[in-house]
């Protein structure tokens, strides 16, 4: 089966860049390196992979230390929107 294409929306571009240099540096390269060679195989599942309740579309959260990279999933056209990345403690306000 193809692998999942990912698209990083705006806001979540805005939300790294909003970052201190040091965190959105780490982000990036946890992304790149761990986050989306798993979510182009499989974004459903994993220990770092929690689906969302109460959200519509169905959202999923992936955690990266204290922060946590939210993302949707278009099954039919296969592509994983990444939508925003955000500190734990602010991200479920």
């Amino acid at each position: 089966m193809p692998e999942y294409r990912i698209f990083e929306t705006v806001e979540f571009a805005r939300s790294v860049n909003s970052l201190p240099l040091r965190d959105g540096r780490a982000i990036r390269k946890k992304l790149t390196e761990y986050v989306y060679p798993q979510i182009r195989e499989v974004p459903f599942f994993g220990a770092n992979i929690k689906k969302l309740r109460g959200y519509t579309p169905d959202t999923w959260r992936y955690r990266i230390g204290r922060f946590r990279a939210f993302y949707t999933v278009d099954k039919d056209e296969r592509v994983v929107y990444v939508l925003t990345v955000e500190l734990r403690r602010d991200a479920y306000r």
